[in-house]
C-alpha cells in the first residue's frame, strides 16, 4: 500500500485540470464563524436562510466527517479572454458563460477521490462545491490558494480571482500549505466601482445590495432604489472583479472548453417571449437555470419596461 503525500495529490489533481491545490489542517474555524455570525446578525445575508443553518458543521468539519484531519482545497480557473458584446444585450456573469461549474467540478472531484482511494484504501473523504455547510473561501485561504480580497473573493497572485473553489475533507494527514499574505494593500478599486455600494467596508459584503444576489438569490421584486444602477447585468455581476488590478494583470485563459462562452450575453426580447420549454433547453446545463425563467424575466423587466409580444 502506497502512502499518500501532498505531491501525489497535487500531481493527480493537476492531471484532472485543477489549477490550484492546497492543504489545511482540519481545525475549528473560530474566527471565521465568529465573523459569519456577525455578518448574519447584520442581516447582510438577505433571504439566504441556508447560511444560518448547520452552523456547527461550518465551524467544525468533524461534524461532517468524523475523524477529519485535513482539507484539500482546489481551484479551477474559468477565465475566458473575451468581453461582453453589444450594448443592447443583457450581460451574464463570466462564471455562467459555459457549463454549470458544479457539474464540471463534481466529476473531477469524483475521479480524484477515487484515484486517491485506489492508492490508499484507508483514504476517506467528503467533498463540496459551495452547495453544503462548508466555508469554502475560508479553507481556500487557510490552504494557501490565495488571500481574501476586499470584495470577499479569493485572489491568487498568479491567476487572479477567476477560479472556482472546491474542498475535500479527509481523514488523512497532509502537510499544511503556507497561507498567502494579503496583497490588496491600500487599493479600493472594487469598493469604488460597485454601483450599488454593496461592499459595506473592506472585506465586508452586504449581499442585499449586491447585483449578483439581487439577480440570482433574491426571489422577491428588486427594490426601486437600484433602478439605473445595474449596468445591464441580468444574471450576476463581475464589476468588482473586472476592476481588480490582480485580474487586469494576471488573468490567464483557462483552456477548458466546457467554460467556452455560450451565454455571454442574451437578447432581452428573446427571454421576455420565451416559454419554460425553451428556457429548459437553452439553459439545461447552465448556471443561469438557477434564477428560473421567472427570475430572469423579472431582471430584464427591472432594467427595461418590457411587455410580452407573444
Amino acid at each position: 500500500m502506497t502512502k499518500l503525500t501532498n505531491e501525489i495529490v497535487i500531481e493527480k489533481a493537476k492531471k484532472l485540470g485543477f489549477d490550484l491545490v492546497g492543504f489545511a489542517k482540519a481545525e475549528v474555524l473560530f474566527e471565521e464563524t465568529s465573523l459569519l455570525k456577525k455578518w448574519i446578525e447584520m442581516k447582510y445575508h438577505g433571504d439566504m436562510e441556508y447560511m444560518t443553518r448547520n452552523f456547527e458543521k461550518r465551524r467544525d468539519v468533524n461534524e461532517i466527517l468524523p475523524g477529519a484531519k485535513s482539507i484539500i482545497s482546489l481551484g479551477l480557473n474559468y477565465y475566458v479572454d473575451e468581453n461582453h458584446d453589444e450594448k443592447d444585450k443583457e450581460k451574464i456573469s463570466r462564471y455562467a458563460w459555459g457549463k454549470d461549474y458544479h457539474l464540471v467540478l463534481w466529476e473531477k472531484l469524483r475521479l480524484l477521490e477515487n484515484e486517491l482511494k485506489e492508492i490508499d484504501p484507508s483514504f476517506e473523504s467528503k467533498s463540496y462545491v459551495d452547495t453544503g455547510p462548508v466555508m469554502d473561501k475560508a479553507w481556500a485561504v487557510r490552504a494557501g490558494l490565495g488571500w481574501l480580497g476586499k470584495h470577499t473573493n479569493v485572489i491568487n497572485k498568479n491567476i487572479g480571482s477567476w477560479f472556482f473553489i472546491s474542498n475535500i475533507i479527509t481523514n488523512y494527514i497532509f502537510e499544511p500549505s503556507k497561507p498567502i499574505a494579503d496583497h490588496c494593500g491600500s487599493c479600493t478599486a472594487c469598493i469604488d466601482a460597485c454601483p450599488t455600494n454593496a461592499i459595506a467596508d473592506e472585506y465586508l459584503l452586504d449581499s442585499t445590495k449586491c447585483i449578483s444576489y439581487l439577480t440570482i438569490e433574491n426571489k422577491k421584486e428588486i427594490p426601486e432604489e437600484f433602478k439605473n444602477k445595474f449596468d445591464n447585468w441580468v444574471f450576476g455581476c463581475d464589476i468588482c472583479q473586472d476592476v481588480c488590478p490582480w485580474n487586469i494583470k494576471f488573468s490567464e485563459e483557462c483552456g477548458n472548453m466546457e467554460f467556452s462562452p455560450k451565454n455571454k450575453n442574451i437578447d432581452p426580447d428573446e427571454i421576455i417571449n420565451m416559454d419554460e420549454d425553451e428556457f429548459s433547453k437553452r439553459f439545461s446545463d447552465s448556471p443561469v437555470k438557477r434564477t428560473k425563467l421567472k427570475g430572469l424575466k423579472r431582471n430584464i423587466e427591472f432594467l427595461h419596461n418590457y411587455t410580452e409580444t407573444s
